[in-house]
């Protein structure tokens, strides 16, 4: 976050949108890997879980939202990545269970 930050007040706000949406589906896949590691360790999730944790990436994705609000989509707008993305990245942390497999960055 230190290195995002820095970057920050040398970007455009359109340039800083697509860095905060990499750092938004880090986090999205980071929850996925949890969900792995909770599910391995204590098989706490029951059927359903995962489905509806996608759902809910989908759900609140820049897309779905903008379209919702405002009746249509600005991609350079986009702060958290779209509902795709998010149900990807969770879905990618969530299949690998490893943290290393969530560079948004690469």
């Amino acid at each position: 976050m230190r290195e995002t930050q820095a970057m920050r007040e040398q970007m455009s706000e359109v340039e800083w949108n697509s860095v905060s949406v990499q750092i938004e589906l880090q986090a999205d896949c980071f929850a996925g890997v949890w969900a792995h590691h909770v599910n391995s360790d204590t098989q706490m999730i029951e059927p359903g879980d995962i489905e509806e944790a996608i759902n809910a990436a989908g759900a609140v994705g820049d897309d779905a939202i903008q379209q919702q609000s405002q009746g249509h989509v600005r991609p350079e707008t986009f702060t958290h990545g779209s509902s795709q993305q998010r149900m990807e990245w969770f879905n990618k942390g969530f299949r690998s269970g490893d943290p290393k497999a969530c560079d948004t960055f690469n």
